[in-house]
């Protein structure tokens, strides 16, 4: 039951890092799937980790058509950052959390961002971090909503 708790929750995220947006609002689309992955790899360390970030990055970069390993690039990044970090992240408070959330998705985008210029297709304006900022605003909502989840399936 658990792992498909966290499979709903990563094809949920999925799809709305999918759906069709104006084109002005495509810039700041938070990085749902990179907000879902940091809580699972914060509250579950031993089942969610780098593996697992591999597998969801190389599904991503099917759906969206992105080069072959770009986001399985960066969500190994992030999976490791957070791996390295979960027990820090536990103790800090709701807006220290946020905080750090916008350094890791920033550092996510950053890395997603490298693979980009090596493609010759990189944005040439530090608005590519907009999402980073949007997914930092929404961390609270993300966590209570997944904590929720975790807790009504007894996901552990």
């Amino acid at each position: 039951m658990g792992y498909g708790v966290i499979l709903g929750s990563f094809l949920l995220a999925a799809v709305l890092a999918l759906i069709p947006m104006p084109q002005w609002l495509l810039w700041g689309r938070p990085e749902w799937v990179a907000l879902v992955l940091l809580y699972w790899s914060i509250a579950l360390p031993h089942k969610i980790g780098i593996f697992a970030a591999l597998v969801i990055g190389v599904m991503m970069d099917v759906l969206e058509g992105a080069v072959l390993g770009q986001n399985a690039f960066s969500l190994a990044v992030l999976a490791l950052l957070s791996l390295l970090l979960y027990q820090r992240l536990r103790v800090f408070s709701l807006w220290q959390q946020s905080g750090m959330v916008f350094v890791m998705i920033g550092m996510h985008q950053l890395a997603s961002q490298w693979v980009q210029t090596l493609e010759g297709t990189g944005a040439r304006t530090p608005l590519f971090l907009l999402p980073a900022l949007t997914s930092a605003l929404l961390w609270p909502v993300v966590l209570q909503v997944l904590r929720g989840v975790r807790r009504h399936y007894r996901v552990s």
